[in-house]
């Protein structure tokens, strides 16, 4: 099993920054990607972005330019650096971590709003 913690959720202003952390803990070993996902209300939880053990990433096109994810493997944290925020950034944001198995890991998720 593992487990995901996440923080750093709130409300700002559009154009400012917010940075969401997740921190795993358990069966960490066997963890490949991780990544961030987030679901408005009335959509479909959508991709926002990935990285890999390695350190290779991918984002949506909504957010390419103002996010950027990142991780400290010692940490065994994965980031979210949000810049540039827009209202239709709202969302419930929640950390995904895939096991070497493929089964997905999710977080409890944390409210981000940005107001206009």
């Amino acid at each position: 099993q593992v487990q995901l913690a996440e923080s750093g959720g709130g409300l700002v202003q559009a154009g400012r920054s917010l940075r969401l952390s997740c921190a795993a803990s358990g069966n960490i070993f066997s963890i490949n990607a991780m990544g961030w996902y987030r679901q408005a209300p009335g959509k479909q939880r959508e991709l926002v972005a990935t990285i890999t053990p390695g350190g290779t990433t991918d984002y949506a096109d909504s957010v390419k330019g103002r996010f950027t994810i990142s991780r400290d493997n010692a940490k065994d944290t994965v980031y979210l650096q949000m810049n540039s925020l827009k209202p239709e950034d709202t969302a419930v944001y929640y950390c995904n971590a895939v096991h070497a198995l493929g089964y997905r890991f999710w977080g409890q998720g944390t409210q981000v709003t940005v107001s206009s």
